[in-house]
């Protein structure tokens, strides 16, 4: 499903989820290979707090890699790498990331990504502080790992939990602004 409202070819949007107000609107995205947390709001404090960068706030994602990531290419994610962003090469700002020793347990993909039966795939837990186009996949290619599945499981406090695709979650204001900023310096 495209994170957008209007239509794009024979693709599923966000319009096919539930009768929204028409000024409803995704806050970021997920490319049409992601999977996982997407909020929608009509609060434009919300969107701004949440698109603007001097409010970094985390994004964690559960990312399944080509190869059996090592210990060397996790630090090198934490530290940050080069990337290239609209043409230009870019430094990324430090990270969390960590090896998972148990596959998480996710709905099927569909489509299924693709499988090698002659090489091994890892998963790992990345967070990030920032919001480059297309970021953790040019941030696990530039240290040798593609990416193969990418969901993202939370944005700060508010967690994708057992949620199925598809579903949707009302949350009151209250809620979402407790969940996001609490302890947050919005100035």
């Amino acid at each position: 499903m495209l994170s957008q409202f209007t239509a794009d070819g024979d693709k599923l949007t966000l319009a096919q989820l539930s009768d929204f107000p028409k000024d409803v609107y995704p806050v970021g995205r997920l490319d049409a290979d992601s999977e996982g947390l997407l909020i929608l709001t009509n609060d434009k404090e919300l969107n701004h707090r949440l698109l603007n960068p001097k409010f970094k706030h985390s994004r964690a994602y559960l990312v399944q890699i080509e190869g059996s990531v090592t210990d060397e290419a996790i630090v090198k994610l934490c530290s940050g790498v080069s990337i290239t962003v609209e043409g230009k090469t870019y430094q990324t700002l430090p990270a969390k990331a960590t090896i998972l020793t148990i596959d998480p347990i996710l709905p099927v993909r569909n489509p299924p990504i693709r499988f090698r039966k002659n090489k091994p795939t890892s998963w790992i837990e990345f967070t990030l502080y920032e919001g480059k186009n297309r970021q953790v996949r040019k941030m696990t290619a530039s240290i040798g790992f593609p990416t193969l599945r990418l969901v993202r499981k939370s944005i700060e406090g508010i967690n994708i939990g057992d949620m199925q695709p598809g579903e949707v979650i009302a949350l009151q204001k209250e809620n979402i602004y407790h969940l996001l900023f609490d302890n947050k310096n919005l100035k």
